[in-house]
């Protein structure tokens, strides 16, 4: 019979988990940043159009691309929020900033900033 190998960890391992937990929060500002800019667009560009031009296309595109980046951001913060163990007044804040205009732009800078108040969660 083989004997499963075992893992063995280098000093590198740490340095690699906290690269993928960084990775996770740079999609969460991507994603941000792409979710609050279709909701701009929404409210800003297409809702005008729909009601003072008649050209309700507009709505039903960036409509759906913004739904769809909508459910991609509640995700993220999801995943995002499990693997910094956020608490839950920070969940919540971020849940809200995707429903305010200029919301997700707040977060990025403020919610979501790893040189203040995010620490790194490595296991050992």
């Amino acid at each position: 019979m083989c004997k499963p190998t075992p893992l063995i960890f280098d000093e590198n391992y740490n340095n690699m988990s906290a690269s993928i937990l960084t990775d996770e929060l740079k999609k969460l500002k991507i994603v941000s940043a792409a979710e609050g800019w279709s909701f701009l667009i929404l409210l800003f560009v297409a809702m005008p159009l729909k009601y003072v031009a008649g050209f309700p296309e507009a709505v039903r595109v960036v409509g759906m691309l913004h739904g769809v980046l909508f459910v991609v951001y509640i995700i993220s913060v999801i995943r995002t929020a499990f693997e910094f163990s956020w608490s839950l007044p920070k969940i919540f804040l971020a849940f809200l900033a995707s429903i305010i205009p200029f919301g997700t732009f707040y977060a990025n800078r403020k919610l979501f900033n790893t040189e203040k108040g995010v620490t790194l969660r490595v296991n050992d």
